[in-house]
């Protein structure tokens, strides 16, 4: 680092010192801040003001223990995760560390070798590299691996590496305050008595990583936490699930309960004490201030809300945690969504979503990249009003190209590429015959971008790209004997058929969204000025001159043809400049990039003011294929009820193509309305088609379904109409038209629209309108929406979203960065939703279910023998039995059933893909859900309670002596308790494990292990205080009549529940229940197949087992509704069996008969030919 004069270190004091701390925590910062944040949860808050009341003597009847054991479990816990989430965190940034950094100051010039990480953000002043160049890597920014081009400014990059000068060097930088933007840099260079403009390309930013760069010299413009790097590290905005939501509510609602329950046995402790109280006065020592029975209730509802607080669950959001945890390493570790090409497993980018992954209903796809693979391949062009690409026979016929249709033979080029293939040979005819239109176009394609090329060897040509579009043309024109050879600042060097020519470069006006084109202006060897542009049609066609009118119709139609086949296209244009006026031009270009203020919207007045009167050379059509499995996992997702909106930025006709190829829309539609307006009056059409829309079905709706009453609702009611009719339309929309959709008045007007059709695809969109889309359904819709993208153009919509997906793509990893989870594939979507989201859902639920029933039916005891003590705040069970219930005894069967349960198996889920509907619409676990979990937890205390007070008063033991002793009653009551949660939980799992054997068994074990060891004379004599219940076990479970009452405990409160569940099952079954049901009926039918197949044709065999899906139907080719091909289950009895007793008497004649249940959504005859495959017909 060179030393800067003592003046300038006087000023870079002024800044910020390249010191930063990536930790959120050091050694004696972390317990004080971890449990302010801990504490911050109002559960915590709770439990530590339980904890202060239990330490006043005339309130608590309760060890302090008693509280302070969950808390400080569940406080360690949580701390043991956030300082691991915060140590891995602080390692995996002390990649980016040095000790000498921090010494690093604003203004310091500092020398970066090979291979280093910049050490702050730095203006680059000279390299090893000729034209001071440099390459970086910034994948610790982006993610991106691609090396990158930074240059340095002529004028400094004459200082080499001469320290002398560099010493000297007193240029003056003033630019645009820290910000977070790490691809714009706005300032300007004062040296030498001259401005010089400053970009983001000139700038290394900290965290990138000098590469193929001997060394480099640079200044620095930020220092430590003004560092663009650090800027990004603010914390993303905290999404929380709807389940989450929920619960918060629900604690909330417990919180209500509990307090209630407090004021009536408080109400009740005071009525006691003042009919009954007063007569034990007299004998019984009664301290003064209980005397009064108004205080003694006050102190009372205190008392009880200690002995009560079990109801609210303290151990709720960290078991919560846990099992989120799990389900974010099952998508972590599952193969079936590793991408083994590219080696990129599926990635959960965060633990707090993945129930909500079950709960999707609408999702905002975008096209390249996501739904197609983003290789680019030069298919197609139009040039002077003529196409190039197709293949003709001899009669003037098209001809289908195959991998038999011959190449395009470049031997002719000793530069070309052999991986390009170009079946069209009039192509290259045409260039060979030197046919001025065909050479300008090429030429445009090798100068108009900003790619770099790398020559390895002699005529080995590797190009970096930023963009696969550019990569596509580039090479294209390097086939065609245009090859882009070389760059430096000034100058571009191609090797145009067999001559090398360099183009002086005298401006670049870059592409970004607003714009959509690029441009460069370049001086030819003969001294012409030539302005080159390629941008999309819509935009470069309004800049043409009129006398190109006639090609510019011509060109359009030949676009909209190759759009038609899916095609990505760009519009090709030049210009002749005049020397006097570009002179004056790049006058006013030079000052405009000096300025601070406002410089963006300068510039880009003056690149709109030269690109007009451009004349118009044709245009490219580059082919993106589809992604693997892409138009079966839409057919899936669709049939899932999930709404899928495709938002891009091609063209119209390119987006409809895509639509169809992947089933999105659809020949059977009713209709596909297009809105292509460029005015707010056009727009304003679009309330005609919704009224069509309603109009139609209306009609429909009229004839065939319900009466006329039925209807009147139905006109004033939209949501009737969006849960009817979206399977029969579709809605395309452009940038033009979305614009003046999304303002105020007008936005509400198209999200109905929207949401009455069936599919939706915006076009021609920005970034920003991503966002504001699915910001719309957010604001109006009470739905999940998930936004799925590969580029930095998805990174709005992605964070906008309530869950985030981003596909390690062609475009860098900028969308994986933004996301929540993340893979290789779209066709991964489809198991991450129908398989892990939907099981994580469902674990959730049934996890949540479980736990307010078993709090419920634990603390509830409290609250019924509060009547029979004098509502004196006594506790039933021992103190200990409360510390460890929640914490010991049912915490880990519940943690397994939340991880590893399983309605049906992952096959099934994919099968039937309307098993996915209940977690849209929070069908398992809602407030009516909550409501019959605690009814179900106060009807089990009831019980738990009553049935033994009521046989203890009559019971003896073995030897006649008389058995109902408090200890003996809790004890009792305490191992029913463990009993019945134990076989409720069992009746609960669907999936059994070993994992779950292991628990709930090692649960019933530990209980008992720890019951007689607490109750045993040895720690009784060790802890005599501690441990009252000397024996009491031994005592109390060794005699029959108390296992009697344990068991009729168990039965009263397991049995209603086993017979309600049994009947719901089989009267109302729920598609879970059939496919549970059909699986069960199918294993034997299985086993006796592979008897049959000894004996049969193999196609005979498969055509018995095989049951057509939607797979088959897309790859035949035809076009059938998505609705058919998995119609919904009829509500009822479970096929073949018109009620369960039924059942019953039916069981031993199909047994003998050997007859087959059918299958769920219908019945399918066995083939009478072995040769002739079974068909099912399915009717709507």
């Amino acid at each position: 680092m060179l030393a800067s004069p003592i003046f300038y270190r006087f000023f870079s004091s002024l800044f910020q010192d390249n010191r930063i701390r990536t930790s959120k925590y050091n050694i004696f910062t972390f317990l004080p801040i971890n449990l302010f944040e801990q504490f911050q949860r109002v559960a915590n808050a709770y439990f530590l003001f339980l904890l202060i009341l239990q330490l006043i003597p005339q309130i608590s009847s309760l060890s302090w223990f008693t509280t302070i054991v969950p808390l400080v479990l569940v406080l360690t816990i949580t701390a043991v995760k956030d300082a691991t989430d915060d140590y891995v965190g602080n390692v995996l940034c002390s990649r980016l560390q040095n000790e000498k950094w921090m010494n690093v100051r604003v203004g310091d010039i500092i020398k970066l070798e090979n291979n280093q990480f910049v050490a702050a953000d730095l203006l680059l002043l000279s390299s090893s590299e000729p034209y001071g160049l440099c390459y970086v890597e910034t994948a610790e920014l982006d993610g991106e691996t691609n090396l990158k081009v930074r240059q340095a400014l002529t004028v400094t990059s004459e200082l080499g590496m001469d320290m002398s000068k560099l010493a000297d060097f007193d240029g003056e930088v003033v630019c645009e305050p820290p910000n977070n933007k790490l691809d714009r840099f706005v300032g300007t260079l004062y040296w030498k008595d001259s401005r010089y403009p400053l970009d983001n390309e000139k700038l290394l930013l900290r965290g990138c990583v000098l590469r193929n760069t001997e060394w480099c010299f640079g200044m620095v413009i930020f220092a430590g936490p003004q560092t663009k790097l650090m800027q990004n590290c603010g914390r993303t905005a905290f999404k929380r699930t709807s389940i989450e939501r929920l619960m918060n509510t629900l604690v909330l609602w417990i919180f209500g309960f509990l307090l209630c329950m407090g004021i009536i046995l408080a109400i009740g402790n005071s009525i006691w004490e003042e009919k009954v109280g007063k007569n034990f006065r007299d004998y019984l020592v009664w301290e003064d201030v209980l005397s009064n029975s108004v205080f003694s209730g006050f102190l009372t509802f205190w008392s009880y809300i200690i002995i009560l607080n079990t109801v609210v669950p303290i151990s709720l959001y960290v078991s919560v945690e846990v099992i989120r945890l799990g389900h974010s390493y099952f998508i972590n570790w599952d193969r079936k969504m590793y991408y083994g090409q590219r080696d990129m497993p599926a990635e959960a980018r965060t633990t707090t979503l993945n129930e909500e992954l079950g709960q999707v209903e609408y999702i905002f796809s975008d096209k390249t990249g996501t739904l197609t693979q983003n290789i680019m391949v030069f298919n197609k062009c139009s040039i002077n009003g003529k196409t190039y690409g197709d293949v003709y026979d001899e009669f003037g016929h098209k001809v289908e190209i195959s991998e038999k249709t011959p190449c395009v033979d470049f031997s002719f080029n000793p530069l070309r590429d052999k991986k390009f293939h170009f079946y069209d040979h009039s192509l290259v005819e045409a260039i060979k015959l030197g046919d001025p239109m065909v050479e300008e176009f090429f030429r445009l394609l090798a100068l108009c971008h900003t790619v770099m090329s790398e020559e390895k060897n002699e005529g080995e040509l590797v190009y970096q790209a930023q963009s696969p579009d550019e990569g596509a043309l580039v090479t294209a024109a390097r086939n065609f004997g245009f090859v882009f050879r070389a760059r430096t600042p000034e100058t571009i060097t191609l090797y145009e058929m067999g001559k090398h020519v360099t183009y002086q470069l005298l401006a670049i006006l870059d592409f970004n969204n607003v714009r959509k084109r690029m441009s460069v202006i370049v001086r030819n060897p003969v001294g012409q000025i030539k302005l080159y542009s390629k941008g999309a049609d819509t935009i470069l066609f309004d800049r043409l001159d009129p006398t190109n009118d006639d090609l510019m119709y011509t060109t359009s139609e030949h676009l909209n043809e190759f759009a038609g086949e899916g095609l990505r296209t760009l519009a090709l244009a030049y210009k002749d400049l005049d020397e006097e006026y570009f002179a004056d031009w790049m006058k006013r270009l030079h000052i405009a990039s000096t300025t601070l203020e406002n410089r963006e919207e300068l510039l880009a007045s003056l690149y709109e003011e030269i690109e007009q009167d451009m004349m118009l050379l044709g245009a490219t059509a580059i082919e993106d294929k589809l992604q693997e499995g892409v138009a079966e996992t839409i057919a899936c997702l669709t049939l899932s009820s999930i709404k899928i909106w495709v938002l891009t930025g091609d063209k119209l006709e390119t987006a409809m193509n895509i639509g169809y190829s992947c089933n999105m829309l659809r020949d059977d539609m009713n209709e596909v309305f297009i809105i292509t307006a460029i005015l707010r009056v056009q727009t304003l059409r679009w309330p005609q088609e919704r009224s069509c829309i309603k109009k139609v079905y209306l009609d429909v709706y009229i004839k065939f379904t319900r009466p006329l009453t039925s209807i009147q609702k139905l006109k004033t009611n939209d949501s009737v109409f969006e849960e009817t009719i979206t399977s029969e339309y579709a809605l395309i929309i452009n940038g033009h038209s979305l614009a003046h959709a999304l303002e105020a008045d007008l936005e509400c007007l198209l999200l109905d629209t929207a949401c009455l059709c069936k599919t939706v695809v915006c076009c021609r969109v920005t970034p920003l309108q991503k966002a504001q889309v699915v910001e719309l359904v957010k604001k109006y819709k009470r739905a999940v929406t998930l936004a799925i993208g590969d580029g930095a153009n998805d990174v709005s919509m992605i964070k906008t979203a309530h869950i985030g997906v981003g596909i390690s793509g062609q475009e860098g990893m900028q969308a994986v960065l933004a996301s929540d989870y993340s893979f290789a594939q779209f066709r991964y979507l489809q198991r991450l939703l129908l398989v892990h989201g939907r099981w994580s859902y469902y674990r959730m639920c049934r996890f949540l279910c479980y736990f307010f029933y078993k709090n419920f039916a634990f603390t509830l005891v409290h609250f019924w023998f509060g009547f029979f003590c004098g509502f004196s705040a006594q506790t039933v069970y021992d103190q200990w039995f409360i510390t460890l219930f929640n914490i010991v005894y049912t915490s880990l069967p519940v943690l397994a059933m939340g991880l590893f349960d399983q309605d049906v198996n992952e096959q099934n889920s994919l099968r039937q893909p309307k098993l996915y509907e209940p977690g849209q619409l929070n069908l398992l676990f809602n407030k009516r859900q909550f409501f019959m979990c605690t009814l179900q937890g106060i009807y089990t205390s009831c019980v738990l309670f009553f049935i033994p007070y009521g046989a203890f008063s009559n019971t003896v033991r073995d030897d006649g002596s008389h058995i109902a002793d408090q200890q003996s009653f809790a004890v009792t009551i305490a191992t029913s308790l463990i009993i019945v949660v134990s076989v409720q939980i069992g009746l609960d799992t669907n999936y059994w494990t070993a994992v779950n054997h292991f628990y709930i068994w090692g649960s019933l074990t530990v209980y008992f292990s720890i019951l007689f060891a607490m109750h045993s004379d040895g720690i009784f004599r060790i802890f005599p205080s501690h441990f009252p219940f000397i024996g009491t076990a031994r005592n109390s479970l060794t005699q029959t009549s108390v296992w009697l009452v344990i068991l009729l405990t168990a039965v009263i409160c397991v049995m209603p529940v086993v017979a309600i569940r049994f009947l719901r099952t089989d009267l109302y079954p729920t598609l879970s229940d059939k496919v549970r049901y059909n699986g069960r009926k199918q294993r034997p039918q299985e086993q006796n197949l592979k008897r049959v197949r000894r004996t049969s044709s193999r196609r005979s065999a498969y055509a018995f087992s095989h049951q057509e899906g939607y797979g088959e139907l897309i790859t035949s080719g035809k076009n059938m509704k998505a609705a058919r091909l998995f119609p919904a289950p009829p509500t009822g009895r479970i096929p073949g069996s018109s009620s369960w007793i039924e059942s019953l008497l039916k069981k031993r004649t199909e047994m003998a008969s050997g007859a087959a249940v059918g299958p769920l959504n219908g019945s399918a005859e066995r083939s009478k030919s072995e040769n002739t495959p079974v068909q099912q017909q399915h009717i709507d």
